[in-house]
């Protein structure tokens, strides 16, 4: 059975998950027991809950800090830490219109898990952190601050987050799994994300995190179901991914050994030797001259022969003999009182001047008739020269090592006047005494050499090396002199860092007005660069489009500025960082979005029931509205029909759901509006108009605690907009135009998500399973899946959706 057949089974089949209502204590996480709520924290009190089973605890007031203790905290964290299944679960009744949080688990500025209700929106949020590091909202639209009871819970399984709102499932989406490999040190916050924001205004109860799959259950056991989680079939995808590397790595292996196998067949795997064209078996001796040799391990190891003094009876005397690095004791003759040894030869000549030659044998001198007559000289007479050893005289300079000679191993031949010798080459000190045989020198252990400092000497054969130390460069065969790297520009330092040479390498240090550690260098800009901005020397901001400014704290006003041309059917709305055009009343769009609000068409309020004709009236459809029409021969009244109750024709009233708003009926049709807001009117309503509230406890503190901000004013801050009302302040991610492409990625600095083209390079694939790629031993992998190259150790290979991307793995650097 394939693959992508076991997954689509999987859908299918079903497996047990949880069994009956009750939770192991192990994977639960009571939050009030944990806190030990009602123990001396200001701003809680214990009051009447949804139910009598479990206390429950009305929280007001915004100088509370409800976090659990570092040991506590620690305690719950660990339970979280490395998971990637669990649910949280509250029962709240939140306060009218009140953003807060319910609970936040963060270390630093990073959230980790953070469960927001904003009811100036009505949004539930999400908060926490991607693998790759990223901070990630994900936004549920839904009031819970409408100051009713509400179960809620939010599980995640693995990339699966599923909301229940009073036990009906609200919203399932597949998000970017979490990363929940939360550091030691975090901090546990009940009803407030910290000391100074996102207090919750309401009363909670039975608010616990379970660290099980659908742990819902436990809530609404009626929701009861036994098919696998979202976390199961990840967990079997990556068993698969797991055994594709295991089984990718024993085939490398195996191929190996199958190779060397069959190098094996024809191999004698014994190490030997060989020297002069003679083969030498391990542990193996021999004589090669004057030094006595050995075959250890496929390497020669000789050391030099030592000569003892020969012992030599009467009539014998120590000579040398061919092929014998000592001398031996030879028989001798006695010729005209010297000593010769066999094979010697003298010329004497009698009184008539004939020469006659005699050579050593067996003790005695014997004649030598010569075969052949003297050669011939090309010589002067004067140039000619008679030896003691021959008959025939030779010319001067004759060369006697062409006759043959005894010197052998690093020692050359060279001719005298009336003969040859022996010489040790240059690097070579002798064996013997008549320099036949020769040895190397280590100059560097007998400090026989001339390199200078910042070299290291190396012994070579009949001479040595300096080898300059790492960091110096040659200047002649003997001396190495520092090697400037800055100046020859062979260094690491960024191109906004300042070299500075040193003894056996350099520094870097970055520029004045540039931060780093020299090797790589970022400007500096006073304040930041704000909203994306990139700052790429010193106080020079570039900043994301839709914003200007030195620090691109100025949102552009693309509708005010006139840069957009909306359809006429479409109005301007600006937005931080860009804009979109908004379907006028009466039209909406056809599906197709365009972005100059040419897919707005018209709404049939007559066909759709959107009017408030009153029965004496006939609905006229108009382009952007309609039209209640008196029927000819009737005398209409031109009432209104609103909430299924009757608005005569000229009354005004406010909207029961939203005290801001004010409805007209004029000749038969309903308008309604947003309330004028008058400052200088003494009695504006302050709920409706933030921005008219005066008072200091209306005020809100930023997040850097430095600017405050008065009702009703709203900024942008880490990608998110921001509003202040009534001393809360409340955050939501900052919308972003949409993007029509496969493959995205987020510049560092920016909110928005951007197009490219190639997948190596996007960060947000969102991986499809049925798209796998072929490694390089032909296995197929699976779409997010990564390898290490084989033949290699910091080659990191990934599959992202059919497309093989492989970079050096960070580990390695």
């Amino acid at each position: 059975m394939g693959l992508l057949q076991l997954f689509l089974l999987l859908g299918i089949f079903c497996s047990s998950s949880v069994v009956g209502f009750g939770v192991d204590p192990a994977l639960r996480i009571s939050v009030f027991d944990e806190l030990t709520l009602g123990e001396g924290f200001d701003g809680v009190t214990q009051v009447q809950g949804f139910h009598s089973e479990s206390r429950a605890f009305h929280f007001q007031g915004s100088s509370r800090e409800v976090v659990a203790p570092v040991e506590v905290s620690e305690q719950m964290v660990q339970k979280l830490r490395g998971k990637n299944e669990f649910t949280v679960l509250v029962t709240l009744k939140q306060d009218h219109l009140n953003s807060g949080v319910i609970l936040s688990i963060h270390h630093s500025e990073h959230r980790f898990l953070e469960l927001e209700s904003s009811g100036q929106r009505s949004e539930v949020r999400l908060h926490y952190r991607t693998k790759g590091q990223q901070a990630h909202t994900e936004v549920f639209p839904y009031s819970l601050a409408d100051d009713q009871w509400h179960k809620v819970s939010v599980a995640v399984s693995a990339s699966h987050v599923i909301l229940h709102v009073d036990c009906n499932r609200i919203y399932e989406r597949v998000v970017e799994a979490p990363y929940m490999d939360i550091p030691e040190g975090a901090s546990f916050w009940l009803g407030q994300r910290n000391a100074a924001h996102g207090f919750f205004k309401g009363v909670m109860q039975d608010v616990e995190v379970l660290v099980m799959p659908q742990g819902y259950i436990s809530q609404c056991p009626d929701l009861n179901r036994t098919c696998p989680t979202c976390n199961d079939f990840h967990g079997l995808v990556q068993k698969i991914m797991e055994l594709q590397d295991i089984l990718a790595k024993t085939s490398s292996k195996l191929s190996r050994a199958e190779e060397k196998m069959n190098g094996l067949d024809g191999c004698y795997c014994e190490r030997t030797c060989s020297v002069k064209g003679v083969v030498y078996r391990e542990d193996e001796g021999w004589t090669d001259g004057c030094r006595n040799c050995t075959c250890s391990n496929g390497t020669v190891q000789c050391e030099a022969i030592s000569c003892p003094p020969p012992q030599c009876p009467t009539g014998t005397a120590p000579a040398y003999v061919k092929g014998a690095c000592c001398k031996e004791c030879q028989p001798v003759c006695m010729f005209g009182g010297r000593e010769l040894v066999d094979g010697d030869q003298k010329a004497v000549r009698d009184s008539s001047g004939r020469c006659l030659l005699f050579e050593c044998r067996d003790r005695t001198m014997h004649r030598v008739v010569p075969s052949e007559p003297c050669p011939e000289l090309n010589c002067a007479e004067s140039e000619q020269i008679a030896l003691s050893d021959r008959c025939c005289k030779v010319c001067r300079g004759h060369d006697f090592c062409s006759e043959g000679h005894s010197c052998v191993e690093h020692s050359d031949c060279v001719n005298l006047e009336a003969g040859d010798c022996c010489v040790c080459k240059d690097g070579f000190r002798p064996l013997r005494d008549d320099n036949a045989y020769c040895e190397d020198i280590d100059e560097c252990a007998e400090g026989k050499h001339y390199c200078r400092e910042n070299t290291m000497c190396v012994n070579t054969p009949g001479s040595f090396m300096c080898i300059c130390h790492t960091g110096y460069i040659r200047i002649d065969d003997y001396s190495c002199t520092e090697h400037d790297e800055c100046l020859s520009g062979l260094h690491n330092c960024d191109e906004n860092a300042l070299c500075f040479n040193m003894v056996g390498g350099h520094s870097c240090s970055c520029k004045p007005g540039y931060t780093g550690n020299g090797t790589v260098c970022k400007a500096m800009c006073d304040g930041l660069c704000q909203n994306g901005g990139t700052c790429v020397s010193p106080n020079n901001c570039v900043c994301q489009q839709g914003f200007t400014g030195k620090s691109c704290e100025t949102d552009i006003d693309e509708c005010a500025d006139g840069f957009v041309e909306c359809d006429s059917k479409s109005t301007c709305v600006n937005l931080p960082g860009w804009y979109h055009c908004e379907c006028r009343d009466g039209y909406h769009d056809n599906g197709l979005f365009s972005a100059n609000g040419e897919s707005c068409v018209d709404i049939n309020e007559c066909k759709t029931g959107r009017n408030t004709c009153a029965n004496d009236t006939v609905c006229f459809n108009l382009d952007g509205g309609y039209d209640c029409r008196c029927p000819h021969g009737h005398n209409c009244t031109g009432d209104c029909i609103h909430d299924n109750k009757v608005k005569h024709s000229g009354q005004i009233w406010v909207l029961d759901s939203d005290r801001c708003s004010v409805c007209s009926c004029q000749a038969g049709q309903v308008m309604c509006r947003r309330m004028v807001c008058d400052c200088d009117n003494p009695n504006a309503d302050l709920f409706c108009c933030p921005e008219c509230d005066p008072r200091l406890s209306s005020q809100c503190l930023h997040q850097n605690g430095l600017l405050t901000y008065g009702s009703g004013d709203t900024w942008v801050e880490n990608c998110q907009q921001c509003q202040c009302l009534q001393g809360q302040v409340d955050c939501w991610p900052l919308p972003c135009p949409p993007v029509d492409c496969e493959f995205t990625v987020v510049p560092e600095g920016e909110c928005c998500p951007r197009c490219v083209t190639d997948p190596c390079q996007a960060d947000t694939i969102r991986n499809d399973i049925t798209k796998t790629c072929t490694d390089e031993h032909n296995i197929s992998r699976f779409s997010g899946s990564s390898w290490i190259k084989h033949g290699t150790e910091c080659t990191l290979c990934q599959c992202k959706n059919g497309h093989i991307c492989c970079s050096v793995d960070p580990m390695c650097l």
